[in-house]
């Protein structure tokens, strides 16, 4: 709120706003005393005066990034994984800087040095939680911020979508490893991600009340982009799921546990550790995803059939996964020029 006081033979204005500083200046007209304290009124009303910096001086970057991962994050779905990257960020020495002097700058100067280690794609995946916190400490924490400093900060991410399938071989390689493992757990997701073109996440969430083999389906409760989806289960996930169904005790089916009790980071090790047995480079645990889904385009699905599967909701990022098989190609075009000649002898 703004405050006119008479001084001697001038006008002194005092605006007071909670999270900025007080500003005071002193005119010699009434009218230019009022004209200015409107003026300063409409600027704070847009946020446009700059923030109280005693209160910004008192938090650092550190505390902020803190409280954020322990208030905020346990309440998302990727909560590890944010948590693991948060941890990450809280030792660089940005994070000591207090907030009253953190600039874009600053963060340009972030990424300049992780894009030396990192691609532009996998730093905009980590500074996205630091962006959120940001909004978050504005509009939720109502702490003094003029402006989020990563929102004018610009990270090239190239195109680099995968094309990566099983080459012949590597499912057998995989197997051979897979014996030497102490996750029992680590092939049977594997070789039901194959089989269904599921995500990790959506696998790991399976609980024995989502699964029904006398239909041959699997409900996916909640996917990565917020819809549930029934899946249509081939006889091989069928096969995989009554398995582990059978392991199963009875307090366990009675309490809807999960059908693959592991975590996240545990199957991400357990991956890393199998790929490394096997000999295998260049592959990710979500390139199955791309091998199943290019697989029931091969089968002769279409798109719909394949994006009820996949949960996609868009075309253009379905076919951004599905990769046909040179192999499979050149099958189809044997038998097409095949049947070509056999018609040109006929004529």
């Amino acid at each position: 709120m703004s405050s006119i006081r008479k001084h001697r033979d001038k006008y002194q204005v005092r605006i007071r706003r909670t999270g900025f500083p007080t500003i005071t200046k002193t005119f010699h007209k009434l009218s230019d005393a009022k004209e200015w304290a409107r003026h300063q009124e409409r600027q704070a009303d847009r946020g446009e005066l700059g923030p109280d910096r005693k209160q910004l001086d008192r938090i650092t970057l550190a505390e902020l990034v803190t409280r954020y991962r322990n208030e905020v994050v346990p309440a998302k779905k990727g909560a590890e994984i944010e948590t693991i990257i948060l941890d990450a960020f809280l030792r660089h020495p940005v994070c000591k800087k207090r907030l009253s002097d953190l600039t874009t700058a600053d963060f340009a100067s972030y990424r300049d040095e992780r894009l030396r280690t990192i691609s532009g794609k996998s730093l905009k995946r980590q500074l996205s939680p630091v962006s959120n916190m940001f909004e978050v400490a504005r509009t939720d924490w109502k702490i003094p911020l003029r402006h989020n400093p990563l929102s004018e900060l610009s990270v090239k991410a190239n195109d680099n979508k995968r094309e990566r399938r099983l080459r012949p071989g590597e499912f057998d390689k995989l197997l051979e490893a897979a014996r030497k493992l102490r996750n029992p757990y680590t092939m049977i997701v594997v070789r039901f991600a194959l089989e269904t073109g599921m995500r990790r996440s959506e696998i790991l969430a399976l609980r024995f009340g989502d699964i029904d083999l006398e239909r041959q389906i699997a409900t996916v409760r909640e996917s990565k982009n917020g819809y549930s989806r029934i899946i249509p289960l081939s006889p091989t996930a069928t096969t995989i799921l009554d398995n582990v169904l059978a392991k199963m005790s009875a307090d366990a089916r009675a309490e809807n546990r999960r059908l693959f009790p592991t975590t996240p980071l545990a199957l991400r090790l357990s991956w890393d550790r199998l790929t490394k047995r096997a000999k295998i480079e260049d592959l990710h645990f979500h390139d199955l995803r791309h091998e199943a889904i290019s697989r029931l385009f091969e089968l002769g699905l279409t798109v719909p059939e394949v994006a009820s599967i996949s949960g996609h909701r868009d075309v253009r990022m379905l076919l951004r996964y599905a990769h046909a098989s040179l192999q499979t190609i050149r099958r189809k075009f044997d038998r097409h020029s095949c049947e070509g000649y056999q018609n040109i002898d006929k004529t």
